[in-house]
């Protein structure tokens, strides 16, 4: 997820700082402006046209000198981003200004945690990309969140969040499991409770000071991020409560929250990263953006220690879509620019810049991890574990509370358990209520 996060990729092939957020994924960018003023000027001195492009945290673009490439080879075009560090902070202006018909960037970015909300009530007030890229470029379930029920595919995808498992090795060895990722990935193929079903296995011999597992929340959210159904179904009925794939993510969730393979550490919190730091837990459900936040919170002790085995079973976690509003009064150069800023070749460069994993498949042959960061993480096939991943997420379908339900289960229902002790039954009712004050009922 993409939110806060977001600023968090930045230091290099598969470096990244992170939080985007999602929420996370969160803590963002530097080059950020949290009054992020909308709206194309129009143009400026020299004949050119100026188009803005509103972005939440670090989106990579201009780190990674795509704005100045895309300049060189059109004379005629200014860029300027205007950066939001939160997405709490970034969407809910750009409602504002999508609903006043003024005021917007000429491109906005759009959350994964937001896209089903403009989907559903802001289609209208942007351009039908479909009718302009070969949609075939982009993976299918990513565009199918982006498309309105009339079919007009309102945002190109840029990123995405393939899970995979990130691991300690040494710790791994210690407690007398196997070491090598293929074996693992075999252990735990297919169902996320194999994966708990390994953690019980290393409590049993784990090394002193040590869990399993950051969290019961990360086991929960790879869980349900691979389900076909969670929140909404295909028809914008909210069934969290009913969803067999929550359930399931649940009662994982509740195995790892009951038991004492969980750290218990909240993620993107300093105790989280300070667990990273000092090695106090084993395993952490791992989508291709935080692989760089590992190598960057576990630091020189941890190369080498680390490495990376395919998850249990395909899940995201993390993404976001590049949309021009029918406000802006440059659509035709957007729409080019917003087309050309996600092509798979320019996917590939932001990838290599900061690790966020490319949404269009022509991009993965390409794909080159720093050789720092291979180094670090046991010269693992980052690419081909992610890519694969990638490839297999189902389409799962989005609502506009996808991003508050999913928080209430997370933050308050599975910490209740977690951290204060409570039941599982409690933990639940806990949520429930979070999520009836957030739908209203």
């Amino acid at each position: 997820m993409r939110t806060t996060i977001r600023g968090s990729r930045g230091l290099g092939a598969l470096v990244a700082v992170a939080a985007l957020t999602t929420g996370l994924l969160a803590g963002c960018a530097d080059d950020s402006d949290d009054g992020a003023s909308g709206g194309s000027d129009g143009g400026n001195g020299g004949g050119r046209t100026t188009l803005t492009v509103g972005t939440f945290g670090v989106f990579g673009y201009k780190q990674a000198g795509l704005y100045d490439e895309y300049m060189k080879l059109h004379k005629d075009i200014t860029i300027k981003e205007n950066v939001t560090t939160r997405t709490d902070v970034y969407w809910p202006k750009v409602l504002t200004r999508l609903q006043a018909g003024a005021g917007t960037d000429d491109i906005q970015a759009i959350e994964v945690g937001n896209i089903t909300e403009a989907v559903r009530t802001q289609g209208d007030k942007f351009v039908d990309l479909g009718k302009d890229v070969d949609k075939s470029q982009w993976l299918d379930w990513k565009n199918a969140q982006a498309t309105t029920e009339d079919g007009k595919l309102i945002g190109l995808g840029t990123d995405t969040g393939p899970m995979a498992i990130c691991y300690r090795k040494d710790l791994f060895q210690k407690a007398g499991l196997p070491t090598d990722r293929t074996k693992l990935a075999e252990l735990w193929k297919g169902d996320w409770a194999k994966y708990v079903d390994v953690g019980k296995q290393y409590m049993k011999k784990a090394p002193k000071g040590t869990k399993f597992v950051d969290s019961a929340s990360s086991v929960y959210n790879a869980a349900v991020g691979g389900a076909s159904e969670r929140y909404y179904d295909k028809d914008g009925n909210v069934v969290w409560d009913k969803s067999p794939g929550v359930k399931k993510a649940w009662d994982t969730a509740m195995s790892v929250a009951t038991s004492d393979m969980s750290a218990k550490l909240k993620q993107f919190d300093p105790t989280w990263d300070q667990g990273f730091a000092n090695g106090t837990f084993a395993s952490v459900a791992c989508p291709a953006w935080m692989v760089g936040y590992i190598e960057q919170k576990s630091g020189d002790s941890g190369k080498g220690k680390w490495d990376v085995a395919a998850a249990p079973a395909a899940s995201n976690w993390g993404g976001s879509f590049l949309g021009v509003p029918t406000a802006s009064k440059h659509q035709k150069e957007a729409i080019a620019l917003a087309k050309w800023l996600t092509a798979p070749e320019q996917q590939a460069k932001v990838f290599a810049k900061q690790a966020s994993f490319p949404s269009t498949p022509a991009a993965y042959a390409d794909l080159k991890p720093a050789a720092d960061t291979t180094a670090y993480f046991s010269d693992a096939p980052l690419t081909q574990i992610f890519s694969d991943a990638a490839k297999t997420i189902p389409s799962q379908p989005l609502g506009p509370k996808d991003k508050p339900i999913d928080s209430a289960i997370s933050d308050v229902g599975i910490l209740q358990v977690e951290q204060k002790g409570k039941s599982p039954s409690q933990g639940w009712d806990a949520a429930a209520k979070e999520i009836k004050d957030v739908l209203g009922q």
